[in-house]
């Protein structure tokens, strides 16, 4: 076989980039109208891939919501991604658009490691019948499990004390919160998907934890989104699971669990969990080709919960005690009104929160300046839609950028510091803002805001109840800056928790 000579090597390379440009040129060919968003020139092949900082992506969109506006538009490699900021693009977007904009675009790096696209959960499924048979599952299951009854309410309360017995042995040292706090929201996932807990010593539990706080930054970085945009690269052997260890390995350590949880199911006895309720709906489904109640979005939907509901909460409790320590004063307050609604010797209880109006204004605040998810998870056009006077074609990505709606300068008195007086009137009462949407809006909110409230108000009366917390004695005073990987979380910070 003869070698190829210098000229016809250049006659190779010139081929196959000007074949790469006519792709490069038919991939954008729909978007080039009038009326699409304007955004930075993309570069042939690698679109805005450079010109976006991924390690900071919420400050990288805000720059260039400075100079292209509220909606803008990026190529990332092929896929094009409309940018949307402030509350009224925003809630056009996820609430007047709402049935046009719940699709999901693709994600083929979970869909090789096993629990992306393909399969039908409820975060990452595409709209559609089977995704509104499994929300709708969840929703309801939830219920029966008491989301909102006083049962889910003492599982909650069962474990705030365990987490405040922990905090007793840290009392009057310096510590780290966060991994506390990660155990207490774990054990209330673990309650509601397997009916158990782990006791805080617990070696399986310490390196699953390990394991999830790992995964979260492979999710980010320029590596990330080359995989993400340009999937044909997935198909290298091994390299799905080289580029995301920490995932493959989190998925390997819930399988562990399910595959336990399974052989100990008795389809003659009451559903136990949300696992239990899922194994007699796909008994029920069986021999049934159109029911999305399988095995595999079983696995799916445990990893759903387990993997939001564990990070959120616990992400956004270790923004409220860092907060408290650097307002001493707010902390007063809520011990205050605290002492005054419930004392020292009662535990809390939901039913407290309708009379604790600033408690309710600071949990309120603490997410909205923790502003823990955002981003949110990208949608995708299911058709074309006409967003702030823009043309957004179908299967056009969208971005709605929550944290320029939660830090909207033309909505909030202070948008930039802590200021529970946000949600408070002049006479004290606790007021909803219009613009708190840390759990998104529309079709696809959050489903299990009403747990993580649950959560957020009862740890947080517990612990306020329970002790006094305060920057170590000689420490210097803590940033309240978050460090992004794929949610805001604080700089690692030391407390003293004084038992009060």
């Amino acid at each position: 076989m003869a070698l190829l000579t210098g000229a016809d090597l250049w006659s190779v390379v010139l081929f196959i980039v000007t074949f790469l440009l006519l792709v490069d040129l038919m991939h954008r060919r729909k978007f080039w109208t009038a009326r699409y968003p304007p955004g930075p020139v993309p570069l042939p092949g690698l679109g805005n891939l450079l010109q976006v900082d991924f390690k900071n992506m919420p400050y990288s969109l805000h720059k260039l919501r400075q100079r292209y506006g509220d909606v803008f538009s990026l190529q990332l490699a092929w896929n094009p991604v409309v940018v949307i900021n402030g509350l009224k693009a925003v809630r056009e977007v996820l609430v007047t658009c709402g049935e046009d904009t719940a699709d999901r675009p693709p994600f083929p790096v979970y869909d090789h490691l096993g629990y992306g696209h393909k399969s039908k959960g409820v975060v990452l499924a595409p709209y559609g019948r089977e995704w509104r048979e499994q929300r709708r599952f969840s929703v309801s299951t939830m219920r029966d499990f008491g989301l909102g009854k006083k049962s889910l309410e003492q599982w909650v309360m069962e474990e705030a004390g365990h987490l405040c017995d922990a905090f007793t042995k840290e009392a009057g040292q310096p510590f780290n919160p966060t991994t506390l706090l990660n155990k207490g929201a774990c054990n209330v996932i673990s309650s509601l998907i397997y009916a158990q807990r782990f006791e805080y010593e617990d070696p399986f539990l310490n390196r699953l934890l390990q394991t999830l706080q790992e995964s979260f930054g492979e999710d980010t970085g320029f590596i990330a989104e080359v995989l993400k945009a340009l999937p044909v690269l997935l198909h290298i052997p091994g390299l799905p699971e080289k580029a995301f260890p920490k995932k493959n390995a989190l998925m390997n350590s819930l399988d562990k669990l399910l595959i336990d949880h399974k052989t100990t199911w008795d389809p003659a006895q009451p559903p136990r969990d949300l696992t239990d309720a899922f194994l007699a709906e796909i008994a029920k489904a069986k021999g049934n080709p159109e029911s999305s109640f399988n095995d595999e979005n079983l696995r799916v939907m445990v990893a759903d919960m387990f993997i939001a509901g564990v990070a959120t909460s616990a992400i956004t409790l270790s923004w409220a005690l860092l907060l408290m320590i650097l307002h001493p004063d707010v902390q007063s307050r809520v011990q205050q009104e605290i002492d005054e609604v419930i004392g020292q010797v009662r535990c809390p209880e939901m039913a407290d929160q309708a009379r604790m109006p600033y408690t309710n204004a600071v949990v309120h605040e603490i997410q909205r300046f923790g502003d823990i998810a955002p981003l949110n998870f990208p949608r995708m056009t299911f058709r074309d839609i006409e967003v702030q006077g823009f043309l957004i074609p179908k299967g056009t990505t969208l971005i709605p950028n929550l944290s320029s709606v939660l830090k909207d300068e033309t909505v909030w008195e202070k948008p930039l510091r802590f200021h529970p007086e946000h949600f408070l009137d002049a006479q004290g009462r606790f007021v909803k803002h219009k613009a708190f949407m840390p759990f998104s809006a529309g079709r696809r909110a959050c489903l299990g805001e009403p747990l993580a409230r649950m959560e957020l108000f009862l740890f947080f009366t517990c612990l306020l109840q329970r002790f006094s917390f305060s920057v170590p004695k000689g420490q210097p005073r803590p940033s309240d800056h978050g460090i992004f990987t794929l949610s805001f979380t604080p700089i690692p910070y030391e407390l003293c928790a004084v038992v009060r």
